[in-house]
């Protein structure tokens, strides 16, 4: 079982671990959707320079999960991604991640958390229902099917 030692930013010369992270935990959706999921195209580096990339650490320095959040020009903020080790998987680390999330949103004084997954990664929109998240529209960007979803914070 996972455990984590601390959520913090993600350090520069992280960002081969990052999409290592990212391409271990969406690989499964390639076959799925019929392409690499956005995630998987990102720039780690750029993220970590833009101060946007959060990881879960392990006890022993190991990265078990991402987190990518984005400020919005109203005020709301975007939860880019999230991703978990396959190793992680069920541990909690996802659940910490999103915990951290509404807490990190609520100190930069955002009153709501937006997100946008495939609309194949079905599961994922289960989860995001059953934590508060609503749907808000479907559409297609750069060549792929979005779910908009958002959670207002109390």
């Amino acid at each position: 079982m996972a455990r984590i030692q601390q959520i913090r930013l993600a350090r520069d010369g992280e960002d081969a671990a990052l999409t290592g992270l990212v391409d271990a935990a969406y690989g499964h959706y390639v076959a799925r959707i019929g392409r690499k999921p956005g995630p998987m195209l990102d720039d780690y580096a750029a993220r970590i320079e833009a101060g946007q990339a959060h990881v879960a650490e392990g006890p022993a320095g190991d990265l078990l999960g991402l987190l990518v959040l984005e400020d919005c020009a109203d005020e709301a903020l975007l939860l880019d991604n999230v991703a978990v080790t396959p190793a992680a998987k069920g541990s909690g680390v996802g659940r910490a991640l999103m915990l951290f999330a509404e807490a990190e949103a609520r100190r930069r004084g955002a009153p709501l958390i937006r997100l946008y997954t495939h609309e194949k990664m079905v599961e994922n929109i289960a989860l995001y229902t059953r934590i508060g998240f609503v749907e808000t529209g479907r559409v297609e960007e750069k060549g792929l099917r979005r779910v908009y979803m958002e959670k207002r914070l109390g």
